[in-house]
Order: C-alpha cells, then sequence, then structure tokens
C-alpha cells in the first residue's frame, strides 16, 4: 500500500491487513475480491483513522481498494489512540440501482462481510475488536464525514455515504484508550477532505435511492450509548492467509455436492459463534436423507430440527435462484421478526454478513466450496415449521458444496437444545 514504507516492530501492518480483506486483486477490474458483494458491486467504503503505532502516518485516510492506495484526508491531533479504526460506510446508489427495493438488506450484509474480512485478516500480533451497533453520527463525525441530512450541503456533487460499522485494530503490546473514547477524540476533529467521487451515483431512480439512504440512516441511529458495544474478534483455527487470499464465491454448479455432516457441524459452529448477539442458526442439507439441522451450543454434532428437503422452498423464497435448490447444503440465518426495532432489524443483518464472512472462510480452509445468498422475499421460516408467523424470517444464507461426488457422513447425534 502506498505510503506504508517499512512496518517497526510493534506497529500495525495495515498493508498486510487490508491486502487480505479488501484489496482487489492485481491486475484485474476490482469486481471480483476475496470479500462477496453482492452482485460484485462492492458498495462499502473504508475509512482509516489512524494513531501512532500504524505503518502510516497518523491522519485520516480513505482506502481504494481497486488500487490498494490510502488517500490521506486530514491530520490526526495528538491525544488519539494509539492504533487503527476502520470506519465502514456504504455508498448506496449502484446497489439500489441494481436490485430497487432490494438493495437495503444487502448493503448491511455487504458491511457485515467487509467487517468480517478486516477482522480475519489481522495477524495474531494484532488485538481486533468489532463494533456494528455504534451510532451512526459519531460514526460520521470520527470519520470527518458529514452527517446523512447535511451531505449535500457540505460537499455538493458528492455521494453520501452511511457509516454502518466501525472495526479497531491495536498491536497486542501497546496501551490503548477506552474504545468509546477512541470514537470520540477522532469525532472532535474537524471533517476531513471530501473522497474521491466514484461512478455510478446518478444511475439509481431518485424516489428509491432516497427510501434506501432514509431507511439505512434512521436504522443506523443509536444514541443511547453512542459508541456502541465491541466484542473481541478471533479467526477461526484452520483459516490461513492462504484461505483468505483463495475464498471466493463458486459457481452455482460447483456446489452440488453435499459437504458432509461433520464439516457442516464445523461451519455451522463458526456462524453461531462469530458474535455473541445476532440471528439464529440453521442448515438445510440435501443428500440421501435430507433434513434442517441445528446445533447445540459447547457440543460437537447436529440435531434434526425438521426431516424432508427443504431446499426448493428456499430456492423460491431466495429471489427464485433456482440452483439454491440443488445445492449440497444452505446456511441460514434466521430471526428479525416483523415488528423488530430499527436497531434490531441493523444488527441482525450486520452480524449475519458478519458470521457468514467468517463461515466462509473457514469453509475455504476445509476444502469446501461456498456462495453467500442475500436475496430473501417472505422467507418466514418460523413460519414454515409450524411457529407464529412472522417471528422468525430468514435474512441471510450461505450455500456449501462438497469438493466430490462421496455421501455424506452419517450425524452425530445430540440433543437438541
Amino acid at each position: 500500500m502506498a505510503g506504508t514504507g517499512a512496518t517497526a516492530e510493534g506497529s500495525t501492518d495495515l498493508d498486510r491487513v487490508l491486502r487480505l480483506s479488501l484489496a482487489a486483486p492485481t491486475g484485474t477490474p476490482g469486481r471480483l475480491r476475496p470479500v462477496p458483494s453482492a452482485g460484485a458491486l462492492h458498495p462499502v467504503r473504508a475509512h482509516l483513522l489512524l494513531g501512532p503505532g500504524c505503518s502510516l502516518r497518523p491522519g485520516r485516510y480513505a482506502y481504494d481498494p481497486r488500487t490498494h492506495r490510502a488517500h490521506p484526508r486530514g491530520p490526526a491531533s495528538a491525544d488519539v489512540p494509539r492504533g487503527a479504526l476502520v470506519v465502514l460506510t456504504v455508498a448506496a446508489s449502484r446497489t439500489v440501482a441494481h436490485y430497487g427495493h432490494r438493495a437495503w438488506p444487502l448493503l448491511l450484509l455487504d458491511t457485515g462481510h467487509a467487517a468480517a474480512a478486516l477482522a480475519l485478516a489481522a495477524s495474531p500480533a494484532l488485538d481486533v475488536q468489532v463494533c456494528l451497533d455504534a451510532d451512526a453520527a459519531l460514526l460520521s463525525a470520527a470519520a470527518g464525514l458529514p452527517g446523512a441530512p447535511d451531505w449535500q450541503d457540505a460537499w455538493p456533487g458528492t455521494e453520501p455515504e452511511l457509516p454502518l460499522a466501525v472495526v479497531r485494530v491495536v498491536h497486542r503490546g501497546g496501551r490503548s484508550a477506552d474504545r468509546e473514547g477512541a470514537l470520540s477524540a477522532w469525532a472532535a476533529l474537524p471533517h476531513g477532505a471530501a473522497p474521491a467521487p466514484l461512478p455510478g451515483a446518478d444511475t439509481a431512480p431518485p424516489r428509491e435511492l432516497a427510501a434506501a439512504r432514509h431507511l439505512l440512516d434512521h436504522i443506523a441511529r443509536a444514541p443511547e450509548p453512542p459508541g456502541g458495544t465491541w466484542h473481541p474478534a478471533a479467526r477461526p483455527e484452520p483459516v490461513t492467509d492462504d484461505a483468505l487470499e483463495a475464498r471466493r464465491s463458486a459457481p452455482p454448479g460447483d456446489l452440488n455436492h453435499p459437504p458432509g455432516n461433520d464439516l457442516l457441524a464445523r461451519i455451522l459452529a463458526t456462524a453461531r459463534t462469530a458474535h455473541p448477539a445476532g440471528p439464529a442458526w440453521t442448515a438445510a442439507a440435501g443428500g440421501p436423507a435430507p433434513a434442517l439441522y441445528g446445533s447445540v451450543p459447547g457440543r460437537h454434532g447436529l440435531y434434526v430440527r425438521a426431516s424432508g428437503d427443504a431446499r426448493p422452498t428456499l430456492a423460491l423464497w431466495a429471489a427464485r435462484q433456482q440452483w439454491v435448490g440443488t445445492a449440497g447444503a444452505v446456511l441460514l440465518a434466521h430471526g428479525c421478526p416483523e415488528d423488530a426495532p430499527p436497531a434490531a432489524v441493523r444488527s441482525s443483518h450486520l452480524i449475519a454478513g458478519y458470521a457468514v464472512g467468517a463461515a466462509q472462510a473457514h469453509a475455504t480452509a476445509l476444502g469446501l466450496r461456498s456462495r453467500p445468498i442475500g436475496s430473501w422475499q417472505q422467507a418466514d421460516l418460523g413460519a414454515a415449521l409450524g411457529d407464529t408467523p412472522g417471528r422468525d424470517w430468514i435474512v441471510h444464507g450461505l450455500a456449501l458444496g462438497g469438493g466430490g461426488s462421496a455421501p455424506p457422513s452419517t450425524p452425530r447425534p445430540a440433543s437438541p437444545p
């Protein structure tokens, strides 16, 4: 990454973190990156808030994943904390232009995937914590950006960015301020320079774009507490740097073989434990005895939630993507009742994207192929299983396929919770 220079011992190597998470591979047009995105549109942008102890001098930067460059946007004050804060925003126009009214959940899921990619890319020498519920106004101020309602007045002709998440990376050997104080220290500084405009801002229907921006701004407000809740991030043990560079969304035709129940149980456990809050998790598996499976906290194995093949129904719910009906298995994040408060809508989608990001990296390390599934319509899993309608909607999914035609292993018995 331009400007990093040599990495001093005990510093945060941003070149490595960003190269393994958000950067487009060298020599490519930038659409097919390790971190997945609906339609390969990549609406998530990263603003780097760097204190002492980083491989770039302190200050605010806008990161360009297509060129792997950090563009300075303003200086830091003497009292900003050590390490790096990465504020993740979304520029909604291209996703809205492609998906219309279905865009807003995809923007949240994409942000969760980007947060997971950053967390997984950190070396063991770094302490990484993730916040998916900080107040949007505080995140905007910390990143040196205008708030959504004031953006066009402050920076006319540029596309508004809506902040949704923040990742903190600091070297384990250094002292660090409290996490909420870190955001507040940056928020006290003046706005930075406007980020460079990117193409696509004028392609979305104005009404749909305004509705998506308004909704995201509404659900990202969290005045109590504005600093949000922070959780430590960990990389699943088999995941290596090579696995992070190799992860890709597989073509649907490569996902037809069941992954085997032992591997399925491991991936399901990774999704369930990636974050302490968020949606519930179930797996729909094919093979000779198709079923819906759950996992028991603290135990290995699967238990049968319901017998029968749910995949054809899932294909209808997943915007009629017929290939979902032949996938070897599909992990499902579900919850978010129809009367959920705005904060719960935001967190369930961000955490689902974050957890599927971790699960996909784990699947890659285990030799499985995978493909996230973000578009769900009227996918009321709870009602399909006989529960009260409108209480248990599917918000995200991950299709999994094994590497061959061998039948799945016999599931280990486990008692339901």
